[in-house]
């Protein structure tokens, strides 16, 4: 059984910043891409930024500049820290990872997310 739980989020006013936490633990033998996606209400959930396990890192266009996903592979984190803030940024924040578990089947699992409002 594989468990990812985010942390990190809540009320922010625009401009202010937030960092996002996700760590994966359970029955896991490696961990290939992680990332973070959001959902919004009424919306469909979109890819925000994702990193390889050897650090490359991909980013929405909405987020370049702002927003900067990490990981910390010992211990199985990916972390996403976001500022200058805007409205348009809340949603529930949900993180990925596709990875390898002990049986050796690879598949993707998903956090239960972190709600973040951007508002005055």
């Amino acid at each position: 059984q594989v468990q990812l739980v985010e942390s990190g989020g809540g009320l922010v006013q625009p401009g202010g910043s937030l960092r996002l936490s996700c760590a994966a633990s359970g029955s896991i033998f490696s961990i290939n891409a992680m990332g973070w996606y959001r959902q919004a209400p009424g919306k469909q959930r979109e890819l925000v930024a994702a990193i390889t396990s050897g650090g490359s890192t991909n980013y929405a266009d909405f987020v370049k500049g702002r927003f900067t996903i990490s990981r910390d592979n010992a211990k199985n984190t990916v972390y996403l820290q976001m500022n200058s803030l805007k409205p348009e940024d809340t949603a529930v924040y949900y993180c990925n990872a596709d990875l390898w578990i002990m049986t050796m089947t690879r598949d993707t699992y998903w956090g239960r997310g972190t709600q973040v409002t951007v508002s005055s």
